[in-house]
C-alpha cells in the first residue's frame, strides 16, 4: 500500500474510484485540515502523479506527530 498526503484545497481532483477511501468524509485530515491523507495500492493515479509518496513506516511516523495527532 501507498500513502500520499494532499493539501485540502485539492480535494475537488480526487478520484474516489482509484483510491481506497470512498469520500471526503472517510479522509483522515490533519488537525489544522489544511492536509488529508490518501492511501491506493497499485499503479499510481494520474493526479498523484508528482506528489511525495510514502510507504507505511514513513507514514506512521507523520501521523502520530504533532500535526496528525493529539498527544
Amino acid at each position: 500500500m501507498k500513502y500520499v498526503i494532499i493539501p485540502s484545497s485539492e480535494l475537488s481532483n480526487i478520484d474516489f474510484s482509484q483510491v481506497l477511501e470512498t469520500s471526503a468524509s472517510t479522509l483522515r485530515y490533519s488537525l489544522d485540515s489544511s492536509q488529508f491523507l490518501l492511501k491506493f495500492k497499485g499503479d499510481t493515479p494520474s493526479f498523484l502523479e508528482g506528489k511525495t509518496e510514502y510507504d507505511y513506516s514513513s507514514i506512521m511516523d507523520i501521523l502520530n506527530g504533532s500535526n496528525w495527532s493529539e498527544i
